[in-house]
C-alpha cells in the first residue's frame, strides 16, 4: 500500500494536461487509479494524451476566459460524474529584460498563470464547497520563491499565485477543503527548451551553457524530471497530506531551500 492509494476512484481535471508537467501529473495520477479529464487548450493534444494515458477524456479549456472555463469544467464533470480533485497547473512564460517588457507579454503571463488559476480555482471551489470536500493543487515556480531574471513578469505572475493559494486555503480550511502549490525548478520540458533559446540570445550564450548553468545551480546535480513534480502533486492529493493546506512545497533539487 502506498501513500496516495487512497487516490483510487478519486476524480480529478488536470488543466494544461496535454504536455510537459501536466502530462506527468495526468500520468501519475492515472498509475494511482484516479479518473483523470485533461483540459486544455489544444483539444487535439488532450484527446491524444488522454487516449494514450487511459485518461478518462479531455475537454478544450482556454482558462484566460471565464466562460470557456465555466464551459469545460460542466463537461468535465459530465465525463466524471464530479470532480474531487483540481490540479490547475496551466501555464505560459515568455523572456526579456523588464526594461523591454511589452504590455501583450505582462498580459499574456498574467492572463493564463494568475488569471486562469483564479478562475479554475474559483469554479472548482464552488463545486467543492458543495460537495463538503475536495482538494486543489496549483503549480506555481521556483520562480515564485526567488525573482528570476529575465523573467519578471513570469515570476510576478506566479508570486500572485502563491498568495491566491494561501488566502484560499484558509478561507476553505473550514469547509473541509486543501489548497496548496508545488514549486518546480528547471524542469525538462517543452517550455524549458524555448525558454533556453530565450535566454541564450539574451545573455549571449550557447544553449549548452544555459543548461549547464541550469544543472551547477542545481544541488542534486541534473535537470528536473517533469515526473519528479508530478509524484509531490500526488502526495498532495492523497491522505498523507491531509493536514497540509496553504503550503508552497518547493521541488527544485535543492536550487531554492525556503
Amino acid at each position: 500500500m502506498t501513500l496516495a492509494s487512497d487516490i483510487a476512484g478519486q476524480r480529478a481535471i488536470v488543466t494544461g494536461g496535454a504536455t510537459g508537467i501536466g502530462r506527468a501529473i495526468v500520468a501519475a495520477l492515472v498509475r494511482h487509479g484516479a479518473l483523470v479529464v485533461i483540459a486544455d487548450l489544444d483539444a487535439a493534444a488532450a484527446a491524444q494524451t488522454a487516449a494514450a494515458l487511459g485518461a478518462a477524456g479531455a475537454v478544450a479549456m482556454d482558462v484566460r476566459r471565464r466562460d470557456a472555463v465555466e464551459t469545460g469544467f460542466e463537461a468535465a464533470l459530465a465525463i466524471l460524474g464530479g470532480c474531487d480533485i483540481l490540479c490547475a497547473n496551466a501555464g505560459v512564460s515568455t523572456m526579456n529584460r523588464a526594461v523591454d517588457l511589452t504590455d501583450q507579454e505582462w498580459n499574456f503571463n498574467f492572463d493564463v498563470n494568475t488569471r486562469g488559476v483564479f478562475l479554475t480555482n474559483q469554479i472548482v471551489a464552488r463545486h467543492f464547497l458543495a460537495a463538503g470536500s475536495g482538494t486543489i493543487v496549483n503549480t506555481a515556480s521556483l520562480a515564485a520563491k526567488v525573482g528570476a531574471p529575465l523573467l519578471a513578469h513570469y515570476s510576478a505572475s506566479k508570486f500572485a499565485v502563491l498568495g491566491w493559494t494561501q488566502a484560499l486555503a484558509r478561507e476553505l480550511a473550514p469547509h473541509g477543503i486543501r489548497v496548496n502549490a508545488v514549486c518546480p525548478g528547471f524542469v525538462k520540458t517543452g517550455m524549458q527548451s524555448r525558454e533556453v533559446e530565450w535566454e541564450a540570445q539574451l545573455r549571449g550564450m550557447t544553449t549548452t551553457a544555459v543548461i549547464q548553468d541550469y544543472v551547477s545551480q542545481t544541488p542534486m546535480g541534473r535537470l528536473e524530471e517533469p515526473e519528479d513534480v508530478a509524484d509531490l502533486v500526488v502526495f498532495l492529493c492523497s491522505s498523507g497530506a491531509r493536514f497540509m493546506t496553504g503550503q508552497a512545497i518547493n521541488v527544485t533539487g535543492g536550487v531554492y531551500t525556503t
